[in-house]
Order: structure tokens, then C-alpha cells, then sequence
């Protein structure tokens, strides 16, 4: 039976990467992002493969994220793979200076966008006693680093979330785990460092992680057997060992 995953921040990146990656495998998509014509485009690419539909919300609108799952079409409402990948960092200033504009987008996507889907999809997998959410978590969800605050909170937070989930929903053999990635070569950085001349840095000297590394180890994740459950999973490029150790090239 061909099962439907549910993909959010599908419009780049990890999400994007997973998305093909998913079709490739035959897995039907309802793929979400917030700028339409990537979806489409998306959409386009991938339809020749697998049965896709999109939904324009940003995870921060809990009314929109309920409309928009709630009137799913019927042959996409059975939802049998959550992947809560939106999220974001803003800026990277030590707390004495940190934006609160940035703090709220943070918290608001990383932590409650996450909730506000979750709850929306998880109803119908209790209900049916079967289901898989995988939660994109982070290497700052692992360590603390400086100037890493407000980021590294929302991440430890998923990490909490991801463990509670797995706690609260056992009993209806719903599996739940979370996949922390360190440097990935997508356009995170540009958001965080506002800016593509900073961003382009990022990743100069060493080989990063790229987005369908990630999406190769979040199928690896949902195609394994049922007793069998990737409960948590910290994933570097070689050149990292942590969060600030990084061998570049000179």
C-alpha cells in the first residue's frame, strides 16, 4: 500500500531534498511551504512520479495550519509520515543584543509551528493506531554554543518535544524520532546571517553536509521495519566534530 507523507518547509533545503527523494521511492506527498510557485514547481517536477498536493500556510498561523490540514483533499488526508522540517534561525548575536523579532520567529516556527502541525496530524494516527513523525532537530539541539541562545533553545526544545511525543504516543505504536543535522549547504544561513556574502562563507574550505544527505537518512528512517524505530540521530559532514570545531582547508 502506498503510504502519504506529510512534509512541511518543502520549498528548499532539507524539505525540498526529502520530497524527491520520498517520490523516488513512491511515496505520495502533501508538500508545504509558504511560497507557492516553488511548490508548484515542485509539484510539477514530481507529479510524473507520485500523487502531490500543496498547501501555502506558515506554520506560525495555528488557524491556518488547522484549516489547511483539515480540509485536505480525501486521497491525501490519510497522513501516515509527519516530517516537521520548518524552521529557521535569525541572526547570531550574543543575548546582551539578541533581537526579540528574531527570538519571536524562532520560537514561533522552530517550536510552535512544530506543535500546531503535530497537533493537527497526530489525532488521526491514534486513531488508527499506526503513524511515523520525524522531527529535523539540529546539532544546536545536542550542545550550546556562544552566540547561539535563542537558536539552540528552540532546538533543545524540539528534542524534548520529540522524546515527549514518543513518551505519550508508545501506547499507540506510533513511532516518533528526531534527525539532528550539523552543517547542511542549504539557505539557512542566508536567512541567519541575512545575507548571501556572510552565508557563502559558511561553507568555504570543507565539504558540508548537503540537503539530500539528510533526506537519505530520513528515508533510511521511515523504510525500516515496523518493530523498528530511529529514535534519534546526530549526523556531521567529516570536516565537524562539533558545533565550533570545523577543519577547513587553508
Amino acid at each position: 500500500m502506498t503510504k502519504t507523507a506529510f512534509i512541511t518547509g518543502a520549498t528548499s533545503g532539507i524539505g525540498r531534498s526529502t520530497a524527491q527523494t520520498f517520490a523516488n521511492h513512491n511515496i505520495n506527498l502533501v508538500l508545504c511551504g509558504r511560497r507557492q510557485d516553488r511548490l508548484d514547481s515542485l509539484k510539477e517536477k514530481l507529479s510524473d512520479k507520485v500523487k502531490v498536493h500543496t498547501l501555502t500556510f506558515d506554520v506560525r498561523d495555528k488557524v491556518a495550519v488547522k484549516n489547511a490540514i483539515t480540509g485536505l483533499p480525501e486521497e491525501f488526508n490519510t497522513i501516515d509520515i509527519l516530517i516537521n522540517n520548518a524552521g529557521n534561525a535569525h541572526g547570531l548575536d550574543p543575548i546582551e543584543t539578541g533581537d526579540l523579532t528574531d527570538w519571536d520567529a524562532m520560537i514561533d516556527i522552530n517550536v510552535k509551528g512544530l506543535l500546531y502541525v503535530s497537533e493537527a496530524i497526530i489525532p488521526q494516527m491514534t486513531k488508527r493506531k499506526s503513524g511515523q513523525i520525524i522531527n529535523i532537530g539540529s546539532s544546536a539541539g545536542k550542545e550550546v554554543y556562544p552566540k547561539g541562545n535563542v537558536y539552540c533553545g528552540s532546538k533543545h526544545a524540539v528534542l524534548a518535544i520529540t522524546e515527549g511525543m514518543r513518551i505519550d504516543l508508545n501506547p499507540y505504536g506510533i513511532k516518533v524520532g528526531a534527525v539532528n543535522p550539523g552543517l547542511v549547504e542549504t539557505e539557512f544561513s542566508k536567512v541567519r546571517f541575512k545575507g548571501e556574502a556572510k552565508a557563502d562563507h559558511v561553507y568555504t574550505g570543507y565539504k558540508a553536509l548537503q540537503p539530500e544527505d539528510i533526506a537519505d537518512i530520513i528515508y533510511f528512517a521511515v523504510s525500516r521495519p515496523p518493530h523498528v524505530n530511529l529514535a534519534d540521530i546526530l549526523v556531521f559532514c567529516t570536516a565537524q566534530a562539533n558545533s565550533t570545531i570545523v577543519k577547513k582547508e587553508q
